[in-house]
């Protein structure tokens, strides 16, 4: 086993897919006129699973530049997070705590924040593998934005497709063409700290 790790130019790859989504994100933003300010909410506490080890290993690439006592405490806040989103899922509900990354109301891991935290707020699109296609309302504060202007017609939204695309691809790079043969990731934020960052399972083609 080995630690997977982003070399440089799979690191600019990834910062490339998040500059293009950022625009995207930016632009259907201001059609739908949304914006994060003075939102009494904060998504933070939304319970959002991720599922690639890019960004994983791009997670850990941020948490690993903190200082040893800062990753100790929120090492300590993960493993508190995961426990009360079990009692939560236990009870039947949705977890709704916030992420053990976010300190007085802002992310301290903001640079490497992942991409479903990157898209949260507006509407977004995804068509599966499978063909089936999905939809994202976003955020209630959204929600409530959409439903004033457009009523049941279908507003501006941030398809995902085409960068989740470049991001499976880059995976598959990053994993040397055995994504397929690793085990599925889909964990929180807090999963991903407390277990370590990701290591490649498989043993190397003999060359």
């Amino acid at each position: 086993m080995r630690e997977v790790v982003l070399a440089e130019e799979q690191l600019r790859q990834l910062q490339n897919i998040y500059e293009k989504l950022e625009q995207v994100y930016e632009e259907v933003a201001g059609k739908l006129n949304f914006s994060c300010v003075d939102c009494p909410d904060n998504c933070c506490d939304s319970y959002f699973l991720h599922h690639t080890y890019a960004e994983w290993a791009f997670l850990w690439l941020g948490f690993s530049r903190l200082e040893f006592a800062k990753q100790r405490e929120i090492l300590q806040k993960s493993e508190n997070y995961i426990e009360q989103c079990g009692v939560a899922k236990e009870l039947g509900e949705r977890p709704q705590v916030m992420c053990p990354v976010n300190e007085e109301g802002l992310c301290i891991l903001y640079k490497y924040r992942l991409l479903v935290c990157r898209t949260h707020g507006v509407p977004a699109g995804l068509t599966r593998p499978d063909g089936q296609q999905l939809h994202f309302p976003g955020c209630f504060h959204c929600q409530e934005l959409v439903q004033k202007r457009y009523g049941d017609v279908q507003p501006p939204y941030v398809e995902r497709t085409p960068l989740l695309q470049k991001l499976v691809w880059l995976e598959d790079e990053l994993l040397d063409n055995r994504r397929s043969l690793m085990p599925k990731v889909k964990m929180t934020i807090a999963e991903m700290l407390v277990k370590g960052p990701p290591v490649l399972q498989v043993p190397h083609c003999q060359r």
